[in-house]
This record gives C-alpha cells, structure tokens and sequence, in this order.
C-alpha cells in the first residue's frame, strides 16, 4: 500500500491490512519500542501511519517470521535510530540472524524430503500395480 501524497496516513486497520500483521502486533510492536518514530496521530487521536511505517513494518514482520526475537529486533530498531554509526553493528546482526535463518531452512528442506519420501512410499502402495 502506497498513500496518496497529502494524504493523512494509513488507519490501523489500512496498515495491518498493507502488512499482514494484526492490529493487535501494531500496536504491540509500538509499545515494544520496535516503531523508528512514534506513529503521528490524527486530531481524533487515532494512528496515522506514514508509508515509512509501512515499509518499517513490514520489515520487522519479516524479521519476527523468520524468528528473530523481540529483543534482538529492539536492537536492530535501536541501532538504526543511532544513524549511520551503527552501520557495521547493524550488518553483523543481520549477517548473524541470516546464518540462522539458512539453518533452519536446510531442516525445513530435509523435513520436506523425509515427507516426499513417505508421501511417494504411500503412492506405491496405494496405486494399483
């Protein structure tokens, strides 16, 4: 979801809907401190969010999916705040949670390859011959 220029910002629902995350991780993700900036607000008091939020998000949804805890996303989100000093810092967690990431999809692969197996095992067995 992209807002339209002058436009007042994305409602909770439009950025959980533009995300893929919940209402409920919105403003989770807000009181965790894991938001660059705190979210503009309208004159009702409702979350406006810009499409730097949007992006933001869904950045740190990707990093939650891939099991990233809260913490080491605060991190991220905190070094981030502390510009380009932090560059470096920032890579190597990055670098870091990859590596993790890359393991836990070679189990996925050889979890997958265990189930093709059964599921070709189970074919034979089931087709008449």
């Amino acid at each position: 979801m992209t807002l339209l220029s002058g436009s007042a910002g994305a409602s909770i629902a439009e950025a959980a809907d533009a995300t893929g995350v919940s209402a409920h991780t919105l403003r989770y993700y807000e009181r965790a401190g894991l938001m660059l900036q705190p979210v503009d607000r309208a004159s009702s008091s409702h979350r406006r969010y810009s499409d730097a939020d949007l992006a933001w998000i869904r950045f740190l949804a990707r990093l939650r999916w891939t099991g990233m805890p809260i913490a080491t996303m605060r991190r991220y989100t905190e070094l981030v705040r502390d510009g380009e000093s932090t560059v470096a810092e920032r890579r190597r967690l990055l670098v870091e949670h990859r590596e993790v990431v890359r393991r836990q999809l070679d189990e996925v692969t050889l979890s997958l390859a265990a189930i093709d197996h059964k599921i070709d095992i189970y074919d034979k067995e089931i087709s008449p011959s």
